[in-house]
Formats: structure tokens, C-alpha cells, sequence
């Protein structure tokens, strides 16, 4: 009986230390950036459009990263607007706001007849708070729910693709035309964009390399290990 109370606790212990083991192959993994379609399925519209757009909702339990990308689905009568100034966003309204810390990736044509289909991908570069709302019509479709608000921690850092000559990223500008008529960013992408999802930051590139090495090194120790566990198991259960 005793013998047998032995043989139960060993393969009990055995089986403890290949499951700790595999949870800590796991931690080495590198985790890729992430694209985000805002709003999923229902896109980047106002309730007066689409009443059950909730963007609250839709940020509740993400956490979003520097080299994240923001992925809105709307059309040409609805515009993204980006800040980093609660004055403006409040307000619902960039008029008057500062280059340095607003942008219009995509703006609203009111003068179009026939609305068409627009992607638009806007990359996180700096932490704290990001708004975004649709800022055209004077306000209404903003007031009407085409706003929110994330918070974008440091994750993995920038990758070098995306990363200012400065240390500390700045809010996107506004690119010089070198008129007085600003233009938006070239961001308008085609609704396949699949960017960065395989990309990781530079300083992860050296360590993504002695990681993937150390996690084959531990793979093979886990298969050793396996092997032994069947053996004791074969041995015990002929005794």
C-alpha cells in the first residue's frame, strides 16, 4: 500500500515539474504590436448613423501600446480626427487647435453626392491620452458618439519604422505642403492592412533572437524530460 502511495506521489511530482516548466517556455515569447479596428464590425460612424455604435464600450479591457495602429473603417462623409489636448476634443473642435498635438488623418467631404468606403490606419506614438473623434459638421456627429478616448502605455516601445530622431516620440504633425492648404497624412489604406502585426521593437530584435535559441534549448529539455516521465511511468506501473 505504501508503495503504491509512493509511486502516486513521484509521478504527481514529476508531472508538477514539466507543467512549470512549460509555463516558463512561455514567458519568453515576444508578443507582436497590434492593430485594432475601431468599433469592429459596426466601423467609425455617430449614432445618428449607426445608433449602436459605442465606442466606450468598444475600448473597455483593450490595452493599447506605442506601435499599435488604430484601424477605422468609415466612409467619406465622416472624418478622424487625433489629439492630445482634452480642450479639443471637449470642444469638439480642432479649428483653432495646434499643429503639435492635433491631426486630421482623414476629413469629411461634404460636398460629395455619393459616399464611398474609406480606411484609414493611424499609428499610436505617444503614451497618455489619445482622443480621436470625427471633427466636421460643425461638432454634431462628434456630440453625437463618434468620440473616445484610450490610453496608450509604453508595451514594447516604437519600432525603428516608426520612431522620431528624438528620444521621446512627438504627437504626428501635420506634414509642410508648403501652402496654406494643410493636407492630411497619406494614411488612407486599403482594408486588408495587416501592419505591424510581425514587427517587434528594435530593442526586442537581439533578445527575440537568444529567446527563440533558449526556447528550442528548453524544448528539447521538456522532451527528455517527457521521455523520462514515460520511463518511470513503464517502470513503476511493471513493478
Amino acid at each position: 500500500m505504501e508503495q503504491t502511495k509512493y509511486r502516486a506521489d513521484l509521478l504527481s511530482s514529476l508531472f508538477l515539474v514539466l507543467i512549470l516548466l512549460l509555463a516558463l517556455s512561455g514567458r519568453s515569447a515576444v508578443h507582436a504590436y497590434k492593430n485594432y479596428t475601431v468599433g469592429d464590425s459596426l466601423g467609425w460612424f455617430d449614432k445618428l448613423e449607426k445608433p449602436a455604435v459605442d465606442y466606450q464600450e468598444w475600448t473597455a479591457g483593450k490595452t493599447f501600446g506605442l506601435g499599435d495602429f488604430l484601424i477605422f473603417n468609415t466612409d467619406n462623409n465622416h472624418s478622424v480626427v487625433q489629439t492630445y489636448n482634452f480642450t479639443t476634443y471637449k470642444l469638439c473642435d480642432y479649428d483653432d487647435a495646434s499643429e503639435n498635438d492635433t491631426t486630421e488623418w482623414s476629413a469629411a467631404d461634404p460636398s460629395a453626392t455619393t459616399p464611398y468606403a474609406v480606411t484609414v490606419a493611424v499609428p499610436l506614438v505617444k503614451e497618455g491620452t489619445n482622443y480621436f473623434f470625427s471633427g466636421n459638421y460643425d461638432g454634431e456627429q462628434c456630440q453625437n458618439g463618434q468620440q473616445f478616448k484610450i490610453n496608450v502605455t509604453h508595451g514594447q516601445g516604437l519600432p525603428k519604422s516608426m520612431r522620431d530622431s528624438s528620444d521621446e516620440a512627438p504627437a504626428p504633425v501635420v506634414p509642410d505642403t508648403g501652402d496654406q492648404t494643410e493636407a492630411a497624412p497619406d494614411t488612407i489604406v486599403p482594408s486588408s492592412f495587416d501592419n505591424p502585426r510581425n514587427d517587434v521593437a528594435d530593442s526586442d530584435k537581439e533578445a527575440s533572437g537568444s529567446d527563440s535559441l533558449s526556447l528550442c534549448i528548453k524544448f528539447s529539455e521538456l522532451l527528455f524530460l517527457l521521455a523520462g516521465i514515460v520511463s518511470a511511468c513503464f517502470f513503476l506501473c511493471t513493478e
